[in-house]
């Protein structure tokens, strides 16, 4: 019976491989190991070709649709929603104006999202879609 000391203690008092690592040091044996991508689907790649503007600097968007453009990628989509559309609308144009001349806007979408809010009242929220191609 010396080989099963731990029967006689209850499962949550049973010690931690993680209660004798300092608190600074990294928890490697805590957090499961990332399993391996498989292949996207179609949706993931046209992901990829999609980018979201928000509250960065244009630039920084300009810079994302460049590099998606000059990566192969026939289509680009460039999304915003509220008042990213105005800055949405001015990567397109820099885009195009000074990077990528070979790009076109081939689609343009705008549609209105209708948003819950937690108090149950909801919100309109005008949205835009411009599809740049080669």
């Amino acid at each position: 019976m010396a080989d099963d000391d731990t029967d006689d203690i209850p499962e949550d008092e049973t010690e931690d491989e993680t209660e004798d690592m300092p608190e600074d040091a990294p928890e490697d044996k805590a957090k499961p190991k990332a399993k391996p991508k498989a292949k996207p689907k179609a949706r993931d790649r046209a992901d990829d070709n999609t980018v979201y503007i928000g509250k960065k600097p244009t630039m920084n968007y300009v810079l994302a649709v460049a590099t998606v453009a000059n990566s192969g990628a026939d289509e680009v989509v460039i999304k915003a929603r509220g008042k990213s559309i105005s800055k949405a609308v001015d990567v397109a144009e820099i885009v195009r104006n000074r990077f990528v001349q070979d790009l076109n806007v081939d689609d343009i979408k705008i549609t209105t999202e209708v948003l819950d809010s937690e108090d149950g009242r909801t919100s309109n929220v005008s949205s835009i879609e411009i599809f740049l191609k080669k």
